[in-house]
């Protein structure tokens, strides 16, 4: 059999690779990597540039794991539809391997493939990997999707039984004599007219099991009670491995079920069913990337104030925690999942402004920015999703950093220009006496918590016609 493995940028690794080690096994290996338009095109490449950055690092390790077991990656410019049916026949392979996406341009995209491919006479063969179960397969007991996840994580729990994450020989056959293609090299930062950011974590599938060995050794342990501190490093930091697939979700399934770390190890598995439940959703659901889940709220009466949208982004509303998420997404391409929510909360209830501009704001900068997930945080967080937040549940930025950030650490790390405040006052900056206000160089609140919590439930009571417990 001569097979191609198509790399897609979401399985950017050599160990447990279905496509890589099934077409291993059965003959000749083609690895391929299309440098489709979609993404790499200068323009939208620029868009996107935290992404770029670790996805480019973590190709360039996929070079060097191939040639090192001896094959080579083709990298080739050009419209995946065009390019992967054209590059099919003319090598004369009898399939194509690849991983399945869930986003629809993703599934639209394979589609074509799919089709072009069969008209010629060639397989397509998509294997599950980006996440634990089969998406749609987990189902309800009347056969349709899960719409709360307590249920849909009891469902997955008792379905979970992992096959051994595959391992592949420390060599494979070179590429077929004759095979050759328009290739070009992988492109620099620079050649996208991107700027490298320092600040983000390195991609490339060692660096990812170093942060898994280590998050084993360390963080995991206290798992449990440190998630949700923002001034500890108390997560995993793997959810860029987990979205470029520079570490299988099934890997760290299984190392971290392993850990007997008890409660903690329990604890962080949930949070990966709940990266499970999104992208089930967004299989069953693809809409949700355009509009809410919840039809209620469609039309919902979102204001245009351009001043507070500046003031969000920039991290300049006058809320500590809430400006401190702003600037760590710029600097790292990452921000604290607890800061993330407050931040979501902020943008939609006590600023009232689209929850899709926030959305999309931060896709731009994540390094981990993953479609699904991403839509699920945010529609959770302005209640218009499922099994979301209530609508009528509104983080009091204040006391969340009062709680999950006391001594003020997470906030002065981005807001230097409070550092001499003492924790007492860090998250209440307003409440500092006068002559120490006026050293500080950080805006008063742009808008007071309790007036607006008070003008978000009334616009969302008039629009969805609920009376507010």
């Amino acid at each position: 059999m001569r097979s191609i493995v198509w790399f897609r940028g979401k399985d950017l690794r050599v160990a447990d690779h279905g496509p890589l080690a099934e077409a291993a096994a059965s003959g000749e290996v083609i690895p391929l990597f299309v440098l489709d338009p979609f993404f790499f095109a200068p323009e939208r490449a620029r868009e996107l540039p935290h992404r770029m950055q670790f996805l480019l690092e973590s190709l360039k390790a996929l070079e060097a794991s191939l040639a090192q077991m001896g094959s080579r990656l083709l990298v080739v410019p050009g419209r995946s539809v065009e390019v992967v049916p054209r590059l099919a026949a003319q090598w004369r392979v009898d399939r194509v391997l690849a991983h399945r996406w869930v986003e629809p341009f993703g599934r639209e995209r394979d589609r074509r493939v799919g089709e072009a491919l069969a008209h010629q006479g060639t397989g397509f063969r998509l294997f599950e990997g980006e996440t634990l179960l089969p998406p749609g397969s987990v189902r309800n007991g009347q056969g349709g999707p899960f719409r709360v996840f307590t249920p849909f994580g009891k469902a997955s729990m008792a379905r979970i039984d992992l096959p051994l994450v595959q391992c592949l020989h420390p060599k494979l056959p070179p590429l077929p004599e004759g095979i050759s293609a328009d290739e070009v090299p992988i492109p620099a930062l620079a050649d996208l007219g991107i700027d490298a950011n320092p600040g983000l974590l390195r991609g490339g599938e060692e660096a990812a099991r170093e942060r898994l060995r280590a998050f084993l050794a360390g963080p995991l342990a206290s798992y449990g009670t440190d998630r949700d501190r923002m001034d500890r490093p108390g997560t995993s930091r793997l959810s860029a491995d987990l979205k470029f697939g520079t570490l299988s979700v099934r890997s760290v399934w299984r190392a971290v079920a392993a850990s007997g770390q008890g409660e903690s190890a329990r604890r962080y598995l949930n949070e990966l069913l709940w990266r499970e439940f999104s992208h089930h959703l967004l299989w069953e659901w693809p809409e949700l990337l355009e509009r809410p889940f919840r039809a209620e709220f469609q039309a919902f009466p979102w204001r245009e104030d351009e001043a507070a949208w500046r003031a969000w982004t920039a991290g300049l509303t006058g809320y500590p925690v809430v400006d401190a998420a702003a600037r760590q997404l710029r600097a790292e391409g990452f921000v604290h999942n607890r800061a993330r929510m407050v931040a979501a909360s902020f943008l939609a209830k006590h600023l009232l402004l689209d929850y899709r501009r926030g959305e999309a704001h931060y896709l731009t900068w994540l390094a981990d920015g993953d479609w699904a997930a991403n839509n699920a945080g945010w529609q959770w967080s302005a209640g218009c999703g499922c099994d979301a937040q209530p609508w009528f549940r509104i983080f009091n930025p204040t006391s969340q950093g009062l709680k999950f950030d006391p001594d003020g650490v997470y906030v002065k790390r981005w807001l230097p220009e409070l550092a001499a405040l003492p924790p007492g006052l860090v998250h209440e900056p307003w409440r500092a006496p006068a002559a120490l206000r006026g050293r500080l160089d950080y805006p008063e609140p742009i808008v007071d918590h309790a007036w607006a919590r008070q003008r978000f439930l009334a616009a969302a009571k008039a629009h969805l016609g609920r009376q507010a417990p």
